[in-house]
């Protein structure tokens, strides 16, 4: 299968467009939101600007440097496996290749936030009765989105012989 028939065009078509929506609304949170001040919108939903120097959950947040260019080699190995993944699958596996597209840009807006700031911007704040759901970002939603979503394809769509699993490639 050459590179036209497969999900790599389509993939990185939705990854480009989910890090740019990213970065554009982490840009908008940074110059609309001030930092620790939730805005409220709804009775369980707050505008609310937080840096995350680590992962999910702050994962690794107090370790320093190390943490920061760890967890930006492990978005950049994903996202090279996120793209060999997406050059062997072929273009008809639609569910697939969007699930993938949208883990990959999320990762790359997330690693846009740890390079250029050393932490991620995180703006989108949950909440129901006195608790809070971690504060997260577009990138966060893509990854966990495009995570479901990869799940469901495996139902819907069956083994491709390009996933990474498959040991006849």
């Amino acid at each position: 299968m050459g590179l036209a028939q497969s999900g790599l065009r389509p993939g990185l078509l939705i990854a480009v467009v989910v890090a740019l929506l990213d970065q554009v609304t982490k840009w908008w949170a940074e110059n609309a939101l001030t930092l620790y001040a939730p805005v409220e919108v709804t009775s369980f939903f707050n505008l609310s600007l937080v840096y995350n120097p680590g992962a999910a959950f702050s994962f690794l947040a107090g370790a320093g440097g190390w943490g920061r260019w760890f967890l930006s080699g492990v978005a950049v190995v994903i996202g090279l496996l996120i793209l060999w993944w997406l050059a062997r699958l072929p273009r008809q596996a639609r569910w697939s290749v969007t699930a993938l597209g949208l883990v990959l840009g999320g990762a790359v807006g997330n690693l846009i936030d740890r390079i250029a700031h050393g932490r991620v911007i995180d703006f989108l704040d949950f909440h129901w009765a006195g608790y809070h759901w971690p504060a997260f970002n577009v990138a966060d939603m893509a990854i966990v989105v495009g995570a479901i979503t990869l799940i469901v394809a495996t139902f819907i769509e069956g083994d491709h012989s390009g996933s990474p699993t498959d040991s006849r490639g």
